[in-house]
Order: C-alpha cells, then structure tokens, then sequence
C-alpha cells in the first residue's frame, strides 16, 4: 500500500527531460570528484580542530563510503546519483557537527541541492529534504548544540527542523523551476509552441522507459505545403502551420504529445497502440478537411499521416519508432497523399532499396545506363505516321529494366529529371534530324516536359538551344505537359509555354481528364493537343462511362479547334470505337510498341519510313 501512495505522489511531481546519456555521464563524473574532495578536506578539517587521527578517518571513510554504491555493475543512473547525493549530504551534516552547529555552517546543505540539481531528478531533492530532517529532528533531539547554534534550536529542535525543512524545499523548486524554464525555452517551437524533435524523441524514450505497454507515433506532413509558400507567401504559410497545430491539438488526448519537428513535418507520441493513434489520425484527416482562413481566403490543406506502434517496431527504441511512422508517411505520400498509412514490416527494406535505387538514378546518365525508345503516333483516318513520342527507359546493371512509373516520380522528387529531361529533349531533336535527312520528309517529335523543367527560367532557351544546333524546325517538336503544372502559378506556367510556343513548337496537354483539368485552364492554356488518358481508352466499348468521357473530351477539343490523341489503344474495338467518336490520332501497342531507334539511324521497324507525313502541321 504504501508503495502505491508513494508511486502515485510521484506521478504527480513535475518531471524534466531525460538527459542524454553522455551529458548525464559527465556531470555524474564532475560530482563524484566533488564529493570526493569534500571527503578528503572533512577529515582534514578534524584534525585542524583538534580532533583525533580515528576521528578524522571515520569522517573521511563515512563521507566517502556512500560514493561506492556508484561503483556497483549494472547501477542505474537513480542510484548512483543517490551514492552521490549521500556523500555530499554527509560532508554537510558532519560540517554542522565539526562547528558545534553554527549557522552559516548549515548554508552547506542549499550548496548540495544546488549541486544534485545538475541531475535534474526528483530522487536527489528528495534525499535532502530527508537528511535534512532526520538530522535537525533526530540528532537536534539527541545532540540540540551539535546541530543548532541558538537556544531556540536547543528548545524547539522538531520546529526548527520544520523551518530547516521548509527552506531547503523551497531551494528544491527554486532549481527544479528554473530547470524546467530553460527547458520550455529550448524545447519548444518559436511559431506553434509545440514540442521540438529534441522533446518528442525524448518524451517517446521516457515512455518507452516506464513501461511495458504498447506506444505509439503518429508522422505527419502537409501535401504540397510548398505551394502555399510560393504562391501566397511565407507568412501566409505560418498561420496555416499554426492552425493547423492548433486542430493537432484539439484530436488528440491530454496525455499526448504533440510536436512540430521542422517545417511542415508534426508528429504525435501516443501512450497506446496503433488503433488508438490511428483513431487519432482520422480525427486529424476529418479536423483538416474543413478549409483554413489563410489572410482572409479559404484553402484546404491535406496531410500525410505514418503510424507505427512498439508491435511491430522489433525494440523499444524512440529513434525506431520515428523511423518507422516516417516510412510510413512517405508510403502515403506514394499513394495518393491525404490519407493514413500504418507501418508494416518490410517498409524499412523497401525505403532502403529506394535509396540505393535513387543513388544509382544520379549516376544512371553519365553511365550510359539510359536510353529513349519511340512510339508511333497515328492518324486514324488513313492509318498514316504523323510523328513519335520520345519515351524514356532506364536498363539498370542489376535489375535489368526498371519501369518508368517508379524511376520517373523519383527523379522528379529529387531534382534529377532536370538533367535526364535535358538528355532525353537532346536525343530526341537529334533522332528526329536524323530520320527527317533520311527519309526527305518531316518527322515530327514529342518530348515530355516534367513540371520542374518547364519551372526552370531557362526552359526557353535550352529548347531554342538543341533546336538550333539539330537543325530541326521548331514546328516538328511537340512538348507535352502533364495537369499537374496547374499545381503551380497558372500565370506562370502560362507565360512559359506561350514563349514556347512562340519558338514555333507545339504544346500537348497529357494525361488529359486525371488530373487538375477545367475548361477555364484549359481555354488559358496555349496549347495544340488533348491526350486523352489510357484509363479512359481501356474501357471503351464495356458498359462503363468511359464512351461518354471519351466523346466529351474530343467534342471540348474540337470546339477549342485542339487537335486530340488517345492513348493506349491496345484493340480493334478501341480503335474502332474511337473512329466512330472522330478521334483524330491515337497511340498504342495496336499501332506499334516503344522501340529504340536501330543502330544505323532509319527509322523504327514498326513504323516503315514510306508512312512518314509529308508535314507535321
């Protein structure tokens, strides 16, 4: 029982960060020469005030005899903090003793406490406070002039241990609050006032620690933050990381701990399992749906949420945890963002192959590794040539032939599409020169043009650039763009393809209807062509709505006088469907698959040389 009444007392004492190990170590270190030195200079003080050779041994050996239990294999950091704190109290009692209680001699005591607060535990106050008043009660009763220097000490020994007590208390939460200030002002964020990275890893340690039940962290970060940055400002992107704290909050349980990590990255330690956190992150998905005043404009903001629990973590590590709820954020972000995904095993391998594969994509260029394969582009009325699409694969040396959907969005991310689309635009140009000399008769040519490209300032110029040098008329080059440009300034966007345009090249819309699309970007757009999504081709001719979609995108185009390519024709009914619909062009493994062009420069097998357009306008 009364370990229980002691264990809930504790619970509620105010408890501090947990000292990382080295820094613990070395205050550790400091204290035990301290007390060391102050186990040598009482027994040389006893000798210095007459008393005997033993007497000043047994000082010395009663003063230093505490500091063993910090010797003992295996002690935890509680105990042998108390070995010290034992030592320095003695030297303390014994210094009241050696002067016959003199007051300034007590002022020994408050030099301790402040002393073991470089622990930053409860356990060494809680032994002064206990020294103290077993020493001014117990031994003020026994010995009232070893102990007290005034005749009221002598008299009211248990009531000047009480005022005794009382000050070395006060002492106690005088450091213990300063401690706690200094922490709150470097573990906090400046902007939202959440826990840092520092106090969440911590927090996730000293719950791990305690005990052995489940715990759990939730990773989250905003989708496209940077955008809101961009477009809107900085300022603007703090008051959505402040509301957005500020809903964090109000998910989650008085017992959690909610941090900002650094940017738009938060995280939240739960003390349960990953049913708990994961009924917390579909609050936090429900609670962000709802739009954000951001100066005075509504936006929505989505988040990406990671979950992992001590079930399946393999230990009870902070830094695992965190690892794990972070792999899993990302598997989020692959999927779609806006949603929550919780860590399973095999996501650490599956990141770790990533990488490697991402390190490897650096180099995949200058190693040769990298090659562009041509499709044809028909048009469906008389079944000629009108041009190819310039597609881009990679043959890794290990793997052998990684598919575009998982190099592609990678070197997006990481910036490297910028040189692998500057290598893929300038084998392009030259294969179209080549085949164009050949054949005598214009070969038209597509490019994709990641998003990032087309944000380079120099986009222009370098297209002007590889034309010129080629010597292929800008009027044969076709760049195509994804909808995902209208995720960045539109007038921005817009002004970079109008002054592509004005070099004479075409701009295709790719992917038409997937992704962010509306009549009225689509009528802002300087653009040439609509390429009707594969998803949309696959299911002609079923039951489904694809038929209506598809002949509401051609009937859009045509009345914006765009020319239309479906991509992904694979069968005879397709085509045939989209010949009813006045599909003009189409692509497909129907017509001719993706083929390297041959080593002696003529034009793919799969498209002869004598179906090659006489124009390309």
């Amino acid at each position: 029982m009364d370990l229980r009444v002691l264990a809930r007392l504790r619970s509620h004492l105010p408890e501090g960060r947990m000292l990382p190990e080295e820094v613990w170590r070395s205050r550790h270190v400091l204290l035990l020469r301290v007390s060391a030195a102050q186990a040598a200079g009482i027994g040389v003080m006893a000798l210095g005030l007459g008393r005997s050779v033993l007497a000043a041994v047994l000082m010395t050996a009663a003063t230093a005899y505490p500091l063993a239990f910090t010797l003992i294999p295996g002690a935890g950091r509680t105990l042998r903090a108390a070995g010290t704190t034992v030592s320095l109290l003695t030297a303390s009692v014994l210094l009241v003793h050696l002067l016959e209680g003199l007051t300034e001699a007590h002022f020994h005591f408050f030099v301790v406490v402040g002393l073991v607060s470089l622990y930053q535990s409860w356990a060494p106050f809680g032994l002064a406070l206990g020294v103290v008043v077993l020493h001014h009660g117990v031994l003020g009763t026994l010995f009232p002039h070893s102990v007290f220097g005034h005749a009221a000490g002598h008299h009211s020994p248990w009531v000047w241990t009480g005022v005794h007590g009382a000050f070395v208390l006060a002492a106690s939460l005088a450091h213990l609050a300063s401690w706690r200030l200094n922490e709150q002002q470097g573990l906090r964020d400046p902007l939202t006032g959440l826990a840092n990275r520092t106090l969440v890893h911590e927090t996730t340690e000293r719950l791990l620690a305690r005990r052995g039940g489940a715990v759990s962290v939730l990773f989250l970060d905003l989708d496209d933050f940077k955008d809101v940055n961009d477009t809107r400002g900085h300022a603007a992107g703090d008051q959505l990381l402040t509301t957005v704290s500020e809903r964090l909050q109000a998910c989650t349980r008085s017992g959690d701990e909610v941090a900002r990590l650094g940017g738009d990255e938060f995280a939240v330690v739960v003390d349960g399992g990953a049913e708990v956190a994961t009924a917390i992150g579909e609050r936090v998905l429900a609670a962000l749906a709802e739009p954000v005043l951001v100066g005075g404009r509504p936006l929505t903001v989505h988040v990406s949420i990671g979950v992992a629990d001590t079930a399946t973590a393999g230990d009870r590590r902070a830094g695992t945890l965190l690892r794990n709820a972070d792999l899993a954020m990302y598997q989020a972000k692959s999927q779609g963002k806006n949603r929550l995904v919780r860590y399973a095993p095999g996501m650490a391998q599956a990141a770790e192959d990533k990488a490697t594969l991402a390190a490897d994509l650096a180099v995949a260029t200058a190693a040769g590794q990298l090659a562009v394969h041509y499709q044809p582009t028909i048009a469906l009325a008389d079944g000629r040539t009108t041009g190819y699409e310039a597609l881009l694969r990679w043959h890794h040396p290990q793997r052998g032939m990684v598919p575009p959907m998982e190099f592609i969005p990678m070197a997006e991310e990481n910036g490297h599409i910028v040189e692998i689309g500057r290598w893929v635009l300038e084998q392009a140009v030259r294969q179209a020169a080549v085949w164009t000399a050949e054949s005598g008769r214009p070969v038209g040519m597509a490019v994709n043009l990641s998003p990032r490209q087309l944000a380079d300032d120099d986009v222009v110029g370098l297209v002007a650039t590889v034309l010129a040098r080629h010597g292929l008329p800008a009027g044969q080059l076709t760049l195509e763009v994804t909808e995902g440009v209208l995720l960045r300034d539109v007038d921005q966007v817009v002004d970079q393809l109008r002054d592509l345009r004005g070099l004479g090249v075409r701009i295709a819309i790719d992917d038409f209807g997937t992704g962010y699309s509306s009549l009225s970007y689509l009528r802002r757009l300087p653009a040439d062509i609509v390429k009707i999504d594969r998803s949309f081709v696959q299911d002609l001719g079923s039951e489904g709505r694809s038929t209506t979609l598809v002949a509401s995108i051609i009937e859009l185009a045509r009345s914006l006088q765009l020319e239309v390519v479906a991509e992904g024709v694979e069968t005879q009914e397709q085509h045939a469907v989209l010949g009813d619909l006045a599909c003009s062009h189409a692509q497909g493994y129907l017509f001719g698959r993706p083929q390297p062009a041959p080593a002696h420069d003529h034009t793919p097998s799969a498209v002869p040389a004598p179906q090659l357009p006489v124009s390309v306008g």
